[in-house]
């Protein structure tokens, strides 16, 4: 098993980097949106939904970076009472924690996707001036909620197997 493990440690973490490096990219989208709604409006042009790609893509960017960010031990975690407990106490801790973290996750995951089908059954599109199909902004939400998903599972299985998850501080305390 712990060799399955090694064989999917590398394209796991790609994965992970690759959501990251997708976020980055929203939030290069979202910087470009916003200074071309500042530019059209300070030359009286109309920059119709601009406010709504915008908001699509904080979603995305964030959605996005949730796996990365996991995994170098970005996220707000329950560090105040993990680091209080030692040794078999801490290790059942960090298994709830992991466990509650796969479960909820699942949970978004499945109602992202969801939502991204009906809103392509449905032909569902924005309330505001851009009129875009909504299952297309969507997408990258859910897939960012499936990769937050896996990487939940990923940890969880690893600390099942290694005794170890695979959070790195990516900065030295």
């Amino acid at each position: 098993m712990t060799s399955l493990l090694c064989k999917l440690r590398r394209p796991l973490d790609g994965l992970y980097l690759a959501s990251g490096i997708l976020s980055a990219v929203c939030l290069f989208v979202l910087l470009c949106i916003i200074v071309a709604q500042m530019a059209t409006r300070a030359m009286g042009i109309s920059f119709p939904g601009a406010a709504s790609y915008a908001g699509y893509m904080m979603a995305s960017a964030s959605f996005l970076a949730f796996s990365y960010t996991l995994n170098r031990d970005g996220h707000v975690r329950v560090s105040l009472l993990l680091g209080r407990l030692k040794g078999q106490a801490r290790y059942v801790a960090e298994v709830i924690c992991h466990l509650l973290g796969a479960v909820f996750s699942i949970a978004l995951s499945w109602h992202a996707v969801a939502l991204v089908y009906w809103s392509y059954v449905l032909g569902d599109v924005s309330q505001g001036q851009d009129n875009t199909r909504l299952w297309i902004v969507q997408t990258p939400m859910a897939a960012g909620a499936i990769i937050l998903a896996l990487c939940f599972a990923d940890n969880l299985v690893s600390l099942l197997i290694r005794r170890q998850d695979n959070i790195v501080p990516d900065i030295v305390e």
